[in-house]
């Protein structure tokens, strides 16, 4: 039935997404990961005032792309920075903004996802939005932040079909709440272990013992190595894996971009230190962390108290600090949701027929026995 829906879908040059009936979560599949309780909406909307937006263009047999929008809060970005930690764990890619970011630590922009060959159109989007603000008629300079990682495979990058009004209309309609996964926004065309992944994410919300505190991770997964859920290599049992002799083309390469919020007064500091333990939940889903692989992380606080306001940025102020004996929990609180946010792209993404091949959804009713007890 599968192989007659692809041919009539090719057949008929409708979207290439296969129709299948909605796939779950990881969690409510029965894969629970890590020790800490997620928030109402397992996702990175439950750090109160986060905003997500996301544009999938049309889709076609040529055209599986998008753009996906994080916005710290829904004030003015650039009056009201957002303290920030970048971390390119391995950079082959492209980070727009990257050195300001790291540089000042903060954010003053929207962050947005895309394909590789299609930043400047994001960046010029988040230029354009950030100038139009009330209260920014006098503003001269910019740090759009754009992350990437490549489509290739599915989507016709090299036609650059991500438009500057596409990336725009991310950006004004973010909104809290639920945040749609797998084959949408700026993960419509990637892959991650062989299979169709795209747009995942999850939460984790401290106990007040711990603080109280709330980590929101959403993530673009398009990487390869070693698919492990739960601690159990369902890529090998699989038979799907990178360096597998038995197996051509599939190779290591491709990109991570995750994107982590928290609730918590963290300095830009301690916000970097948060971002590198990101990749502790990459490592957990068996990534290989290859040469050709752009591993990035940015983390952001949205606490007023450490938010730098104009009247904090002209004048010596005092900010609040949490800590560094206090911020253990949030270092798992982050390891364990950016697993979870990685497994819920793969759950949830559908089978994509593409530019140059097809990506075929994470086959769950195989998957799910193998994670069972675990």
């Amino acid at each position: 039935m599968r192989q007659v829906l692809v041919a009539v879908l090719l057949l008929s040059g409708a979207p290439l997404l296969a129709r299948e009936e909605a796939r779950p979560r990881a969690r409510e599949a029965g894969v629970t990961v890590g020790i800490l309780q997620p928030g109402p909406l397992n996702a990175i909307t439950d750090v109160a005032g986060v905003k997500v937006g996301q544009v999938t263009l049309p889709r076609s047999h040529d055209v599986n792309t998008g753009v996906t929008a994080i916005l710290p809060h829904g004030g003015n970005l650039f009056q009201d920075k957002v303290p920030a930690g970048f971390v390119a764990y391995n950079a082959f890619g492209k980070f727009m903004g990257s050195t300001q970011l790291a540089e000042l630590g903060e954010v003053e922009t929207p962050i947005l996802l895309t394909n590789t060959l299609n930043v400047a159109e994001a960046a010029a989007a988040s230029v354009e939005w950030t100038l139009a603000q009330p209260g920014n008629e006098e503003v001269r300079s910019v740090n759009a932040v754009v992350g990437e990682t490549n489509d290739g495979t599915l989507n016709d990058i090299r036609g650059r079909h991500v438009t500057v009004a596409d990336a725009r209309r991310a950006i004004e309609t973010a909104k809290e709440g639920a945040v749609e996964e797998g084959a949408v926004g700026a993960g419509s065309g990637t892959i991650a272990f062989g299979y169709k992944a795209g747009i995942g994410t999850s939460s984790r919300k401290l106990p007040a013992s711990l603080g109280g505190w709330t980590v929101g991770v959403l993530v673009q997964a398009n990487y390869g190595g070693v698919l492990t859920i739960a601690g159990v290599p369902v890529g090998v049992k699989l038979g799907q894996y990178d360096y597998r002799q038995q197996v051509e083309e599939k190779k290591a390469d491709g990109s991570v971009v995750i994107v982590i919020a928290t609730d918590a007064p963290l300095s830009d500091r301690n916000l970097r230190r948060v971002a590198e333990r990101a990749f502790g939940g990459i490592a957990r889903t068996g990534s290989s962390f290859s040469n050709r692989s752009g591993d990035y992380a940015v983390a952001f606080s949205t606490n007023v108290a450490v938010r730098r306001t104009a009247a904090k940025r002209n004048a010596v102020a005092a900010v609040e600090d949490m800590p560094n004996d206090r911020v253990s929990p949030l270092f798992q609180a982050t390891i364990e949701a950016t697993e979870e946010a990685v497994l819920n792209a793969l759950f949830k993404a559908q089978t994509v027929v593409g530019h140059r091949g097809t990506a075929e959804a994470l086959p769950l009713d195989k998957v799910m026995p193998m994670v069972a007890g675990n």
